[in-house]
Order: structure tokens, then C-alpha cells, then sequence
């Protein structure tokens, strides 16, 4: 009978440094449970009482940076933001993100993930130089025309979606949810004109069509994106612009500043610019 009760909890952590061990072995740990306690907070525990040499990456603690995604009893997880008493189990079972080289413990090698990343230009292109670089004003955007990208910028490049892809997991040229869908978040922008340099590799061997819809990049991402979304989005334009009816958007213009007289009295004024 499972006691959640109880007054101390089993780590199980998947442990492996490539210099030293032939293979990857697991190692327990017991703890105290303390209300509250998320499986980073136990593998802290761990560190500063009981084996020191225990590696693994975090920073934020609070679900924004991204750096502490790992299987979690099984499935890809941040170490922050999961409460070991949410997993309703007497072992809690840390390994790093399959899919991935190990690089020691729980720390996976995402140097791939993030060259597919950077290889489908993850920022904002435009022909207009001069506003780029020295900006006069915002762009212009509606409610709308926000809505179309604005869930795929809440990822935070954990990994966790490119650790659940089954495909990403046999096919070795496939970029993984990722990289598609915050290349897809860039096209979604109007402030954006990148679609034709990305379309190059995005109708390329490394693109779109070589997802099978699994949709379990989605169902793991912990900041509730949705990268199959995206990615069917994209065939949708992909499939578009080769016939030859893919409208694009308009680009997005710098807003002009309030006239004089116009600003409500209780607005203050924009703070000076630093840089």
C-alpha cells in the first residue's frame, strides 16, 4: 500500500558521467518530504547533503528559464514547477530528456536542438535597416494580429516537447517541434518579413513534412504552447505558397507618436532611452 504520508520520500536518479562509467546506472536517495517540495528542490537536497557531484542544470527556479527540463517518473517535466506531491508516487524517478547525448547525471547535450533553432532565423527580419536598429516608435499591431503567434512565444526552449517526439526520437535529420514552431511564431508576426529566407529550409528535408502529428510535444509542454499546431499551420502556408494563393500579411509600420496635447494627464512620460 503507497503511503504519500509518509515523512520521506525515495529519489531514484539516473546517473551517468561518460568520462568514468561504461553505462548508465540508478542511485537512491532518501529525503525528508517537506510541504511544498518539487523534485529540484529534492535534488538541491541532495547536492548539499549526500553526493555533491550530482549535475543537472536549473537557474530561475520558476518555470521561466527553461534550463531544468528531465523525465520526471517518466515523462519530460521542469524539476521546478512539478510538486512532488502531485506525482501521487513513493519514487520519484529523475533521469535527463531522452532524445538527447548525455553530457554527465541529468544534464542532456541540446547543442543540436538549438542549431535547427538558429539554422530557421528565430528573430525578427526586415528590409528597413534604419528603424531596426535605431527605432523612432513601436509597431503597430492589432489584438488580432497578436493572437496569431503570441501562445508560441511563451516557449522557453526546455526541450521537454523534443524529448516526447516520437519522430524527433528515429529520425535523425528532423529539426523537432521546437524549431518549426517558434519558426512558425516569427511567420505568424507581421512585424516580421523572414518568410522567404526560412521557407528555403523550411521546404527542405529537415522541415514540417516530416511530422507525423504524434501531438505529444504539445501535450507535455509545460508553458501550454502548441508546437503541432504550429507545425500543421505551416504545412497549411507551405502547401499555399507553392500554388501560389499564400497572402502573407502586411508589415506591420511604426505607429506614429501622439500628437502634442493628446496624452491623458495621468499618463507619465516615457523614461529616457539608455541604449
Amino acid at each position: 500500500m503507497n503511503d504519500l504520508n509518509a515523512k520521506t520520500i525515495l529519489y531514484r536518479v539516473r546517473r551517468f558521467d561518460p568520462g568514468r562509467d561504461a553505462a548508465p546506472r540508478w542511485q537512491d536517495f532518501t529525503l525528508p518530504r517537506t510541504p511544498g517540495m518539487t523534485v529540484l528542490d529534492g535534488l538541491w537536497a541532495i547536492k548539499q547533503s549526500q553526493d555533491p557531484s550530482l549535475a543537472w542544470r536549473s537557474s530561475c527556479r520558476m518555470g521561466v528559464c527553461g534550463s531544468c527540463g528531465m523525465m520526471i517518473n517518466g515523462r519530460p517535466r521542469l524539476g521546478c514547477n512539478t510538486q512532488v506531491s502531485e506525482l501521487s508516487a513513493e519514487v520519484v524517478a529523475v533521469a535527463p530528456l531522452p532524445n538527447f547525448d548525455i553530457i554527465r547525471d541529468l544534464v542532456p547535450d541540446l547543442a543540436p536542438m538549438f542549431d535547427s533553432h538558429v539554422a530557421l532565423s528565430p528573430y525578427i527580419i526586415r528590409d528597413d535597416v534604419r528603424e531596426r536598429e535605431s527605432p523612432t516608435g513601436e509597431f503597430g499591431q492589432s489584438i488580432h494580429e497578436l493572437e496569431q503567434y503570441l501562445q508560441f512565444s511563451y516557449c522557453i526552449k526546455c526541450g521537454c516537447c523534443m524529448a516526447a517526439c516520437p519522430t524527433y526520437a528515429t529520425d535523425p535529420v528532423y529539426s523537432g517541434p521546437m524549431p518549426l514552431a517558434q519558426a512558425h511564431r516569427y511567420n505568424a508576426d507581421t512585424r516580421d518579413a523572414g518568410w522567404r529566407s526560412r521557407k528555403e529550409v523550411l521546404r527542405g528535408e529537415r522541415g514540417p513534412w516530416r511530422c507525423h502529428f504524434a501531438g505529444e510535444c504539445s501535450r507535455v509542454c509545460p508553458k501550454g504552447v502548441d508546437p503541432a499546431k504550429a507545425i500543421q499551420l505551416m504545412k497549411r502556408e507551405l502547401v499555399l505558397d507553392y500554388i501560389r494563393l499564400r497572402k502573407g500579411h502586411a508589415l506591420a509600420q511604426v505607429v506614429a507618436k501622439p500628437k502634442e496635447g493628446k496624452r491623458r494627464p495621468d499618463i507619465p512620460e516615457a523614461p529616457e532611452k539608455t541604449a
